[in-house]
């Protein structure tokens, strides 16, 4: 199975997420639980398992 056993994110939901500012591909920070966009410079927090894929709760990437 590839979900993280700690908040229940599937991986394979990567495939088909893009940074909604973008839609450039996103990279999976397991210890962050965060989805990266490094084209806009974001994260995007990975809420009980559920990216939260919104702009304004995205925080800038250091």
């Amino acid at each position: 199975m590839t979900e993280d056993p700690c908040q229940g994110f599937d991986r394979r939901m990567l495939e088909a997420l893009t940074c909604p500012q973008t839609q450039a591909g996103l990279e999976y920070d397991a210890q962050r639980q965060e989805l990266i966009s490094h084209a806009a410079g974001l994260a995007f927090p990975i809420r009980s398992g559920i990216p939260v894929m919104l702009i304004d709760e995205a925080r800038p990437l250091d």
